[in-house]
């Protein structure tokens, strides 16, 4: 795998992780709105649950995208350190070929799913509900680039790691 290719993932892994938190921040602000016009103003807007699910929708799928390409999604690695390193490496192939299997399957049925509610409309905010799945197979798409790189990685033998968080050690 090209260092640019990799410097690439990693910056576009890093957006996908502020346009997700920036999704979780207008999240919140909306569901904030919507309890202050329930219990304050008594009247709740009628658009704010559906843009807070589409909303979730889109940034889950994005942090999950760059979860794949940083690694930092939850695993048991109990197996893998009780194997000698060939047996770790293979292991770790398998994973990101199930990781990529399952982005694929994302982009197969999410862009099916989206498809098939484009023509529906969300009434509350006026927008095809195909838009609030559109985040599903573009996330799918963005797993399987992100694991075929680790699995270049492995296979090319570079030593493949994972973002870890200094608190846990």
């Amino acid at each position: 795998m090209t260092k640019a290719f990799a410097t690439f993932t990693h910056h576009a892994a890093d957006l996908l992780v502020k346009v997700a938190a920036l999704g979780l921040v207008a999240m919140t602000l909306i569901v904030g709105w919507q309890v202050f016009g329930r219990y304050v103003l008594n009247s709740s807007p009628s658009w704010s649950e559906q843009a807070a699910l589409t909303l979730m929708i889109w940034y889950v799928s994005l942090a999950a995208a760059a979860g794949v390409r940083e690694g930092f999604h939850i695993r048991i690695v109990a197996v893998e350190n009780a194997l000698p390193p060939p047996g770790k490496r293979l292991l770790r192939i398998a994973s990101d070929l199930v990781v990529a299997g399952c982005g694929l399957a994302m982009v197969i049925w999410g862009g099916e799913l989206v498809l098939r509610t484009w023509d529906h409309t969300i009434p509350s905010l006026g927008l095809p509900r195909g838009l609030a799945y559109a985040g599903l197979p573009i996330a799918g798409a963005l797993i399987v680039v992100f694991a075929l790189e680790r699995l270049f990685e492995e296979a090319e033998g570079e030593k493949v790691e994972d973002e870890e968080d200094p608190r846990w050690n």
